[in-house]
């Protein structure tokens, strides 16, 4: 890894120093919307009835010293985000609308993100993502169709790095608390004769973590090679990495947490998680006249990795009798997976009408395995690496849909947006507790979204939304509850106000998300450290959503948003000790009621920016069930972020330092937990919790020398 940094690096500075006699002028502005078709069939634009929020790459760029992607997203309308280690390195979540990363739609380049069993997303397979990202586009609610599971609460479609005019690069390292530090190589070529550029990126991220020992160690890459002329761009990419991160998935329980918030449980040395993933995606899109164009994606992912743990004691039963009872055992628990997609898109373009129509196919296979490799007392005839468990996985998803945007008057425009999505999941064998699972399911869903944006005047618009989504269960689902899972529909309202003129961009919105059978979160872990669920037969999310962008003198900004929510499950209905207990209507587990963001940023000129960030989170239930045993507080936390780009002549474009203080006033906080209901006293339930707890004060500090 060393050699290849000084690789990358040496390579940069040769390509920055001999690029001036070969850089050549074109107009840009095509290369750059033909970029833009990557994801052009999964986003929306600004006049659009969805809901959404854009982030471009010099605001990711910003607070771009080490952390992952949720954190960088943390300040936008309705989110809500945390890591396992504390400090927004690693395993690390996002939330939308109190929807978790199941229900959140990841596309990178229109490719189908998130993991298709579980429907997660492990943003710790992503290391320094940001730093290849050219832009992002939020969408809360349903959005427009996308390709893979289905969005239940947002979608996050994400847009790599566009060709790049000039040959140039970029070296950067950062440094921090708790051993923080990034170090990144990027370089591209420009445009070479005005049709190629080759592009890429290497990152090595490592973090001992807030909590004792839960250290973070990501090694990544990102190389992209593209072709272009007029109506063309071909490009292929060629990203991923490793990751190693020490168990921090189960908490702190309530005394361990009051004892020492920073300490870990777990004393094998090498409890760790290892994971390495590899992406390759070809894109190629063709602008056929000034009418029609087309796009076609393909992508292979290739992960495989492993969860090593000690556990003392055990059961030979457990381990298929290839122990002793009483052993003690080190087990590595395996996934080996493949990921296939083709998408393609046909566009047509005129007179103010748009029509997009697509299709998606993707097969992803995986191995689940568990691999004996020490016990304390073994049985005869056994050996290291002896498998104690097995099974076999393989979804099929394809999808089709067609999208219009057409005027129906000169004030008034309408979208319809169709899809149809066919799903076959496949499993066979045992899982990790030896329990057989057995699933062959396949579903049908019509997905209708249809809205209207009326346009009152330049400064002044109004949009009304409704969206259909339908979701299948994940292999958590048919784990814990094969007989009875069902799938899951939602339908989504949404009504809001836009007004824009030089000083101001603010949007309300009013959002009604009833759901049938919602997969909701008991708030209780699995033995992989997710969340499981259970269908809730009637519930519903309502809320409006406020942000503002104000620019109060050439000096001061301030961005601004507020969210205020209902999260309820109509009647919740627990069977527990043999009898069925009612509780009425209660709260949706992981939804706070109130979500603010706040940001005033100072640039005193054009190379300065000072920054005072907060973000408060209301009091949240960690279960469904209403008790005040489950119930964690509401937080307010403060970061303060500092960019200042030296301008040069020389060798250097320039050089930026940047600053970032997170949880300025130092908040002893938890925004994550679990629980479990044990017992019944009564009408009460006994539960017992876990909580995460996040950082404290800490800091990061970076340089980068662009060329």
């Amino acid at each position: 890894m060393k050699n290849l940094f000084l690789f990358l690096t040496l390579l940069v500075l040769s390509v920055s120093l001999t690029a001036q006699e070969s850089k050549k002028t074109q107009d840009t502005t095509k290369v750059q919307k033909l970029d833009e078709v990557l994801v052009k069939a999964v986003r929306v634009d600004a006049t659009s009835p969805i809901t959404h929020s854009n982030v471009k790459k010099e605001d990711l760029e910003k607070r771009n010293l080490g952390q992952d992607i949720p954190a960088l997203l943390n300040y936008l309308p309705s989110v809500v985000t945390s890591s396992d280690a504390g400090a927004g390195i690693g395993y690390t979540y996002l939330r939308v609308r109190g929807s978790d990363a199941t229900r959140i739609n990841i596309t990178i380049n229109g490719i189908s993100y998130n993991d298709s069993e579980s429907q997660g997303t492990f943003w710790v397979n992503l290391g320094d993502f940001a730093s290849s990202t050219q832009s992002l586009q939020l969408q809360r609610g349903v959005g427009t169709s996308t390709n893979g599971s289905g969005a239940f609460g947002a979608s996050l479609n994400i847009l790599t790095d566009a060709v790049s005019d000039e040959t140039g690069g970029e070296i950067s390292h950062s440094f921090g608390s708790y051993g923080t530090r990034k170090h990144t190589v990027k370089f591209t070529t420009g445009k070479i004769n005005n049709q190629f550029e080759f592009a890429g990126r290497l990152s090595n991220i490592y973090s001992d973590g807030y909590v004792d020992r839960a250290f973070t160690d990501l090694k990544s890459y990102f190389l992209q090679g593209s072709y272009f002329d007029e109506n063309t761009l071909i490009k292929a990419l060629a990203f991923g990495g490793e990751e190693h991160t020490y168990q921090a998935w189960y908490g702190l329980s309530a005394s361990e947490l009051e004892e020492d918030r920073r300490q870990n449980p777990y004393t094998y040395d090498n409890e760790t998680d290892n994971y390495w993933q590899n992406h390759y995606q070809l894109h190629w899109n063709e602008k056929l006249n000034n009418r029609w164009s087309t796009n076609l994606g393909l992508n292979y992912t290739k992960g495989e990795g492993y969860f090593e743990q000690f556990k003392d004691d055990r059961d030979a039963a457990d381990y298929n009798n290839l122990i002793n009872d009483g052993s003690d055992v080190i087990v590595r628990r395996w996934l080996d997976n493949h990921f296939y997609v083709v998408n393609g898109t046909v566009t047509y373009k005129e007179n103010g009408t748009e029509i997009i129509s697509g299709a998606s196919v993707s097969t992803y296979k995986n191995d689940h395995f568990g691999e004996l490799i020490w016990g304390s007392d073994l049985a005869p005839n056994t050996n290291i690496n002896d498998r104690y468990y097995f099974s076999i996985s393989d979804k099929t998803d394809w999808s089709i849909f067609s999208k219009v945007n057409f005027r129906v008057s000169s004030n008034l425009k309408a979208f319809i947006d169709l899809q149809g999505r066919f799903v076959n999941y496949k499993t066979v064998g045992l899982t990790s507790n030896r329990a057989p699972i057995d699933v062959d399911e396949s579903y049908k869903f019509f997905n209708p979204k249809l809205g209207l944006t009326y346009k009152i005047n330049n400064y002044h618009s109004l949009y009304a939304s409704y969206a259909k989504a339908n979701k299948e269960p994940n292999r958590n689902d048919f784990e814990s509850n094969a007989d009875q899972v069902k799938h899951e529909t939602l339908n989504d309202f949404e009504l809001g106000w836009r007004f824009a003129n030089d000083k101001l961009n603010f949007n309300a919105n009013v959002y009604y998300m009833n759901y049938k059978n919602q997969l909701v979160l008991t708030g209780a872990l699995d033995n992989s450290g997710e969340y499981l669920r259970e269908n809730i037969d009637k519930s519903y999310r309502l809320g409006i959503e406020v942000d503002a962008n104000l620019n109060i003198s050439e000096n001061w900004i301030l961005n601004s948003n507020i969210a205020i929510s209902e999260n309820k499950i109509n009647e919740l209905i627990i069977d527990r000790d043999g009898g069925l207990n009612n509780f009425g209507k209660t709260n949706i587990a992981f939804s706070p009621s109130f979500i603010s963001g706040n940001s005033v940023t100072y640039k005193p000129n054009q190379n300065l920016q000072l920054a005072l960030l907060g973000k408060y989170i209301s009091s949240q239930y960690l279960s469904n069930t209403d008790t005040e045993a489950s119930k964690i507080d509401g937080y307010f936390v403060s970061d303060f972020n500092a960019i200042y780009e030296l301008k040069m002549n020389n060798i250097f474009k320039s050089i930026v330092f940047k600053g970032l203080v997170n949880n300025l006033f130092s908040k002893e906080y938890v925004d994550r937990g679990y629980t479990y209901l044990n017992t019944w006293s009564g009408p009460t339930a006994i539960e017992e919790q876990g909580y995460y707890p996040q950082a404290t004060i800490n800091f990061l500090i970076g340089v980068t020398l662009k060329f």
